[in-house]
């Protein structure tokens, strides 16, 4: 068994690592600049949404499941569209806020990562199987819930297959960043 605190050089240099390749990955690579599209009436939905405060929105909503019995309701859901939106506030707050965070998220998963990996293995553990625990979790912590935003509220399955690209991509790092610094 490895304690955590003894992790802590692979827990921030992965979390450095990814922190990068995330910001390469989605501002260098054009890799991701098809997963959300301008609508065709931009300035129209604009004047729609202003003032509507910052908030998850479901169109046509049903108030609950009585509500989905309404006729009402059920003639908006047949005429369509429907729609899932996010109103974030305008102006939008400072990225380097959003940036303080991620880095914070890819450091909690690094220490999950490392919980696993150090109870599960010893010091001096081959790196493969370093690699293996730590790169798994990885991947599973970035990656395995994005299927459900397909599955329940419509994104688009190309966009969830990319980000579990860069999920894997995150486990690789992240695994060779801890099989290279476990401790002996």
């Amino acid at each position: 068994m490895v304690p955590i605190a003894s992790l802590w050089l692979p827990i921030l240099l992965s979390a450095v690592i990814l922190f990068f390749v995330s910001f390469f990955i989605h501002s260098v690579l054009p890799f991701h600049r098809t997963d959300y599209v301008k609508p065709p009436n931009e300035e129209t939905a604009l004047d729609a949404l202003r003032g509507t405060p910052p908030g998850d929105y479901l169109i046509p909503h049903s108030g609950g499941p009585a509500g989905m019995k309404d006729p009402a309701y059920i003639e908006k859901v047949k005429r369509g569209p429907i729609a899932l939106i996010t109103v974030l506030p305008s102006p939008p707050p400072s990225i380097a806020k959003n940036l303080v965070l991620w880095f914070v998220y890819l450091l909690i998963i690094g220490v999950f990562a490392a919980y696993i990996a150090g109870r599960t293995l010893g010091p001096g553990a081959p790196y493969s199987q370093v690699f293996r625990f730590v790169g798994t979790t990885t991947f599973a912590c970035h990656g395995l819930a994005l299927p459900q935003n397909s599955i329940w509220f419509g994104k688009k399955w190309s966009t969830t297959f990319k980000s579990l690209l860069d999920s894997l991509i995150y486990g690789l790092l992240a695994g060779g960043a801890f099989g290279w610094l476990w401790p002996d």
